[in-house]
């Protein structure tokens, strides 16, 4: 019996231990209800007890920025090209790009002007896929086995567990570049440089576009999603940048979501930055870069810097690029026509951060540049069909 009643009074502790943790707990949530929120959405760098404009947050805030720039300047400064690093993987101008994402072996993809797919690994192999120049390559986001390539007529999936180049689709039209609408890459948005764009979707049989749309350009060279709003695409071709939405895009009576203005000749390419689509850089005839806040895409979007730059390539190179580094927000790569060669490395804000060089082993215009999207490996190609890897 007393091992019963103690028992039965252990029991009652252990509830009314329970109901004054629960009564405890509903005074903590009540409480909380009363102390101050974090809103949804971004959230300003604002310590509690300083004003908004304050010098000792300015100070730190400045500080923090400055030494992860030495740091990711030291990590360039750390990558270099050697003379076994450079290979002729293509047998004309490098027209296209792509790098594997493989963090354990450098592949590299390679497309020229007389429609060969180049692919470099410790050796390099030239594939014909295409009949004419190769305009733009991508790894699929969703499957690496996947290498897609577009010509002017057709786009193709290279499928190496296959060891296939399906044909994707085909169009009399002249294809100029393409990007995926969704991150498992069933659907693409696709640009003519006649100034159409065409969303075409990989799951039907056929080899013909969705829906093909007159965005009002004369000329598109470039369309690029938005990293994270893939809703929204833009578009860039003679004068015109433009972002548009492509859950209204019909076929005639397109108006964009935002105009990026300011440019004087054709603009040969526009991409928004790879983390959260808020820049976007542009390379255009008038000698100028052009880096533009996003953030918010209104009618009209800020410039936020422009930078000097010869884009005079002529017609045996291929244009200057811009493109973003993909681990770094805020800063993205472009060739040099300036002595000696170069790549170089700029900010948002127009600072120069970089300068890929060796007078030995790189002495040619690299126009085409891709980065690795982990690691500190930069590809560059020439218009002879070299490959040059800064790793």
């Amino acid at each position: 019996n007393a091992k019963f009643f103690a028992a039965l009074k252990l029991h009652e502790v252990c509830i009314e231990f329970n109901i004054i943790r629960m009564l405890f707990l509903s005074v903590i949530i009540a409480l909380s209800s009363f102390l101050p929120q974090a809103p949804v959405g971004p959230f300003p760098m604002v310590p509690e007890d300083q004003a908004k404009n304050s010098k000792w947050t300015e100070a730190i805030l400045n500080t923090w920025m400055r030494i992860s720039e030495v740091l990711y300047q030291r990590s360039l400064s750390s990558m270099v090209l050697s003379e076994e690093n450079i290979r002729k993987v293509v047998k004309s101008r490098v027209c296209s790009m792509a790098i594997h994402p493989s963090e354990s072996t450098i592949l590299v993809a390679a497309g020229d002007v007389y429609g060969h797919v180049g692919l470099w690994n410790e050796g390099a192999h030239i594939f014909l896929p295409h009949n004419f120049q190769v305009n733009c390559m991508h790894f699929s986001p969703c499957n690496p086995a996947h290498l897609l390539s577009l010509s002017k007529d057709t786009l193709r999936c290279g499928d190496v567990t296959r060891a296939v180049f399906d044909e994707i689709c085909r169009s009399e039209e002249d294809y100029s570049c393409f990007d995926f609408l969704e991150e498992n890459a069933s659907t693409t948005i696709m640009s003519h440089w006649d100034g159409h764009v065409a969303v075409v979707d990989r799951r039907t049989p056929r080899t013909s576009s969705e829906l093909s749309a007159d965005i009002g350009f004369k000329r598109t060279r470039t369309v690029h999603v938005h990293p994270v709003k893939k809703q929204y695409f833009m578009a860039a071709g003679s004068l015109d940048v433009c972002v548009f939405d492509i859950r209204y895009l019909k076929a005639k009576g397109n108006k964009p979501v935002s105009t990026l203005v300011g440019h004087k000749k054709s603009v040969a390419s526009a991409y928004f930055s790879p983390v959260t689509g808020s820049r976007v850089v542009t390379v255009c005839a008038d000698d100028k870069l052009r880096v533009y806040d996003t953030t918010s895409l209104s009618s009209t979007v800020t410039l936020l810097s422009t930078i000097r730059h010869n884009s005079n390539t002529g017609r045996w190179l291929s244009r200057f690029r811009a493109v973003w580094d993909p681990k770094q927000e805020h800063c993205f790569l472009v060739g040099s026509l300036a002595q000696p060669r170069k790549i170089q490395v700029f900010q948002d804000t127009g600072k120069l951060l970089h300068s890929f060089y060796n007078t030995v082993c790189l002495t040619s215009v690299c126009s085409i540049n891709v980065v690795h999207p982990s690691q500190n490996i930069l590809v560059g190609g020439n218009s002879s069909g070299r490959l040059h890897v800064f790793k």
